[in-house]
């Protein structure tokens, strides 16, 4: 069992994952809503909170630096409204949302706001298109029926990035020590329940706990740095970000 401990300093769950096999590395990356830190197995447990705080920091930067403002990703939705549905969809608000809980995204057709869950931050920009675009459209049709997917199917990687997001479901949510198989489930299954005013793209399938040596899951914002034989508490000669 891996140990997971809330850093209050920094407001948010960390999980750090040993590994015998990692020797000279440290790795970071988002993992639903917490932060992995990979570790080599032999860190005192100064070195591990030491190299937590800095890849935090870290990663933290890189996001900063990659990750678009509410403002582009309106100008995003913009431009993909107006290259794949003619601008037919017209978005009032397009912003990041921190609380889409297993959504990736939602929209509101009656006052035309659309929201994009911040897991989706760090993906590759097709992705992201795809989510924008899976918003749009509900702008347009309230359901998921064959009207709906008609339009969406207009964006050449709607497939593709699909299969990525369940990939990524699959990969962040399967528990530690769960097997390999397991049922799958329809992300739409329960869009007749919902409140029809609101249609919400989910992620839908379970997913395995990575090898503590693997980076991380694919597409999102990772970190990794190498490190001395023998790092030391506030060392900072040998430190090379890996690019």
């Amino acid at each position: 069992m891996h140990p997971t401990y809330d850093l209050t300093q920094v407001d948010q769950e960390v999980e750090v994952r040993r590994s015998r096999k990692r020797v000279r590395t440290v790795t970071a990356w988002r993992e639903g809503g917490r932060t992995v830190v990979a570790i080599p197995a032999r860190f005192t447990r100064a070195q591990e909170a030491e190299w937590v705080r800095r890849m935090l920091v870290r990663l933290a930067t890189q996001e900063r630096r990659r990750r678009p403002s509410d403002d582009e990703l309106a100008s995003r939705a913009a431009d993909l409204s107006s290259r794949y549905l003619q601008g037919r969809a017209v978005p009032t608000s397009v912003r990041w949302s921190g609380n889409q809980g297993r959504r990736w995204g939602s929209c509101t057709p009656s006052d035309g706001t659309i929201r994009i869950s911040d897991r989706v931050r760090g993906m590759p920009r097709w992705v992201l298109d795809y989510v924008l675009l899976h918003e749009l459209v509900h702008l347009l049709h309230a359901g998921h029926g064959p009207e709906f997917w008609a339009e969406l199917e207009a964006y050449p990687r709607t497939q593709r990035a699909r299969g990525f997001l369940e990939g990524y479901s699959y990969l962040e949510e399967r528990g530690p020590g769960q097997p390999q198989g397991g049922a799958e489930r329809d992300g739409d299954e329960d869009e007749d329940e919902r409140d029809e005013d609101e249609h919400e793209h989910d992620d839908a399938e379970r997913d395995p706990e990575r090898d503590p040596e693997h980076d991380a899951v694919p597409g999102a914002e990772h970190e990794t740095v190498t490190v001395g034989d023998e790092p030391a508490v506030g060392e900072r000669d040998g430190v090379t970000l890996r690019r």
